[in-house]
C-alpha cells in the first residue's frame, strides 16, 4: 500500500508540472482517470510531439505480495528526426523499459 501512495504522489507531482516544455511547448491532450482510489490512467501529448500513456493498478490486493503494476509508453521525437518510443512495465520486478534504440540484455 506504501508503494501505491508513493506512486500515486509521483503521478500527482507529473501531472501538476508546468504546461510548457522547452518554454515553447503547450499541452495538447490530457485525460485522466484518476478518482484517488483504484486503477488509474493518463495520457497526454504536447505541441512538440511528446506523448504518453499510463496505466496502473494494485495487484495481488490483501495479500503480502500487494505491489503496483504500471504500463505506459511515451515517445518523442530526436534531434535526428527519428520519433523514439519506449513501452514500459514497473512492478515488484523495477522498471522494464523496451525500445528499439535500448539495448536489450541476453
Amino acid at each position: 500500500m506504501k508503494l501505491f501512495i508513493v506512486a500515486a504522489l509521483f503521478v500527482a507531482a507529473a501531472m501538476a508540472a508546468p504546461t510548457t516544455i522547452d518554454g515553447q511547448a503547450q499541452i495538447v491532450v490530457q485525460n485522466i482517470d484518476n478518482i484517488g482510489t483504484g486503477p488509474y490512467a493518463y495520457e497526454s501529448e504536447t505541441s512538440n510531439g511528446i506523448v504518453q500513456k499510463e496505466q496502473g493498478q494494485l495487484k495481488n490486493v490483501g495479500t503480502e505480495n500487494e505491489a503496483l503494476e504500471v504500463r505506459g509508453q511515451y515517445s518523442y521525437p530526436g534531434d535526428d528526426g527519428v520519433i523514439y518510443t519506449i513501452t514500459y512495465i514497473a512492478n515488484e520486478l523495477g522498471f522494464q523499459p523496451q525500445g528499439a534504440h535500448i539495448p536489450q540484455s541476453q
